[in-house]
């Protein structure tokens, strides 16, 4: 029993460290498309089944913006108080670019040694 417990735990572990790994490039995808309110993000990563919480989310977008990828600015809301909209900046932009193709070559590797797996 005690063996079956430590594999669900270290299992847990690995697919967190996944998530963790893949999370802040889906963010910056998400702020890429344009103007995004952080609300707006947590919806579009849960309907990808990526669930994200805003205790995980906003210190992810102060990195962000602390590291210069991205920058935001306050617009009027019609529903409360103003909001923080997101956009990407042009070091954000070079830097995504960058993402993508490390992306795009990780996918292409693991696709080639897990479709042989089976």
């Amino acid at each position: 029993m005690y063996i079956y417990l430590h594999y669900l735990m270290n299992l847990e572990n690995t697919q967190s460290q996944m998530r963790k790994g893949i999370l802040e490039y889906c963010i910056l995808v998400l702020i890429s498309k344009g103007e995004v309110y952080a609300s707006d993000i947590i919806l579009s990563l849960k309907d990808a089944k990526l669930i994200v919480v805003e205790g995980t989310l906003y210190p992810l977008l102060t990195r962000l913006k602390n590291a210069g990828l991205v920058s935001y600015a306050w617009k009027e809301s019609d529903q409360g108080p103003p909001r923080k909209y997101y956009t990407l900046t042009e070091t954000g932009k070079v830097f995504i670019n960058e993402l993508h193709k490390t992306w795009n070559q990780l996918t292409s590797s693991v696709t080639k040694l897990t479709s042989t797996h089976a």
